[in-house]
């Protein structure tokens, strides 16, 4: 009926951004490493079993002074992690922006890398400690395996190491920041990407539910203020069943929600108050967006470092240029693959959430306006705008969305005869204007709306 991601989705957004989660895990799976091992140990110990001769490492003492070595090894180097890591987060914050921090605090490998090194720590030490007497008349008990096990690790771990200097050293760069953001992008709309609704439809049209709300439908406020984060449709949908009401949302994920303000509308208004309990409960809100259900996210943070990259400050034309081609390949999936469904219905075909959507005209104009604004003067700039239109026209199906286009190709053909003072560079960019006109007049006769009403406002 409806389009992943769900609940699942974000629950898995907002664990992976953090860098708790991974090393807990790598915790965990240390310490029942060194049970499995000091069983085993033991068992050598009593004589149930022997170990091959290079394991041993001696007496006690010789092995308390390996591990406190290994230990003390492995916690300077987890020291050195993690102020490589405050000195990348504060780059990345200086030079992308802050909003570009969730990208590096959610990358895998940073995450693997510190877990890596204090499960090794929490390793060693757990063997240091159970080093110990063995009882009247016998050896001091030494953990040979465990000790085999905690030098393999710390070498594991240097490699790691190595590992991770790397993967800064790339990671830090624009051309790979700006790839990652937009997989993440690309991955949000195959997540929002549906092929409509074929099930029964049943009772009042969506049009005579929207008029009846917007004549007497009961309202439900904002219980905290915040960015909205997630909606859990598959809950609202079950409720507003349960009810026999129909709720409308005012706000789609990312936009900022005022405490107090009208959240919902609900009909008959009578079922307000009876849905607006749970009604709150299914929309999570936080200081910061995410790209769960937001997909106006990732595009606003590829033109954040475009605007920036042409900020006179900066003055980094090829890194704008970079964040317009992977706006221009994202805007094609996004014509041709993104159908996200605004009506929802419930087993019998009747409407039972109406979601507030963002359209296609809004993502188009967030991914050309703001760069086309900041890059007056710079016919480069101009050029490869209209170069990504004439891609993306090409893989528009409806007159509608092809207007849309053609008229953001106007507005940059207008700012560069208001802005670029040579002529050469304004027939330059008249070319490319020319190239996106003719793109649109070889594309066959499309319908004037679209029907899945994703250009509507």
């Amino acid at each position: 009926m409806f389009p992943l991601p769900l609940g699942s989705e974000w629950r898995r957004e907002a664990l992976r951004t953090n860098l708790w989660l991974v090393p807990s895990i790598e915790v965990l799976a240390a310490v029942a490493l060194y049970i499995g091992t000091h069983a085993i140990d033991r068992a050598a110990y009593d004589g149930s079993l022997s170990l091959p001769s290079w394991m041993v490492f001696g007496t006690a003492d010789a092995a308390r002074q390996i591990l406190t070595t290994l230990a003390a090894a492995v916690i300077t180097v987890v020291g050195i992690v993690f102020s490589i890591t405050i000195v990348t987060l504060t780059l990345a914050s200086t030079q992308f922006g802050p909003r570009m921090l969730r990208n590096f605090i959610r990358d895998r490998g940073t995450q693997f890398t510190l877990g890596t090194f204090v499960a090794t720590f929490v390793y060693a030490t757990l063997v240091l400690i159970s080093i110990g007497p063995g009882g009247t008349g016998r050896p001091d008990f030494v953990p040979h395996l465990s000790i085999t096990v905690a030098v393999g690790l710390v070498t594991l771990s240097m490699a790691v190491l190595i590992y991770f200097i790397h993967h800064i050293a790339t990671s830090i760069q624009l051309p790979q920041v700006i790839a990652s953001i937009a997989k993440d992008l690309s991955r949000a709309i195959d997540a929002e990407s549906s092929d409509g609704d074929a099930g029964l439809e049943a009772g009042p049209s969506v049009n005579e539910l929207l008029r009846r709300m917007n004549d007497a439908g009961g309202t439900v406020a904002a219980p905290s203020s915040g960015y909205l984060q997630f909606v859990r449709h598959e809950t609202l949908i079950g409720l507003a069943a349960e009810k026999g009401a129909v709720i409308r949302l005012l706000h789609r994920p990312g936009h900022f929600i005022v405490s107090g303000h009208p959240m919902a509308t609900v009909w008959p208004p009578g079922a307000a108050d009876k849905v607006s309990q749970a009604l709150r409960r299914a929309h999570i809100t936080g200081p910061n967006r995410t790209l769960a259900q937001d997909l106006a996210f990732a595009v606003d943070q590829l033109v954040e470092i475009a605007i920036r990259a042409l900020s006179p400050a900066v003055n980094d034309t090829f890194t704008a240029l970079t964040c317009i081609d992977w706006l221009g390949e994202s805007l094609c999936k996004i014509t041709t693959r993104w159908h996200p469904i605004r009506v929802h219905r419930d087993s019998h075909g009747y409407v039972r959430l109406i979601d507030a959507h963002l359209s296609y005209r809004r993502l188009v104009e967030r991914a050309f306006e703001k760069i086309r604004q900041a890059g007056r003067g710079m016919p480069a700039v101009f050029i490869r705008q209209l170069e990504a239109l004439t891609k993306i026209v090409e893989y528009a199906r409806t007159d509608t969305r092809r207007d849309l286009l053609l008229r953001q190709a106007e507005l940059i053909l207008r700012a560069s005869d208001d802005s670029v003072p040579e002529a050469a560079d304004r027939a330059a960019v008249k070319l490319e204007y020319d190239n996106v006109l003719a793109a649109a007049r070889r594309m066959p006769p499309a319908p004037a709306a679209d029907p899945a009403g994703l250009d509507v406002p």
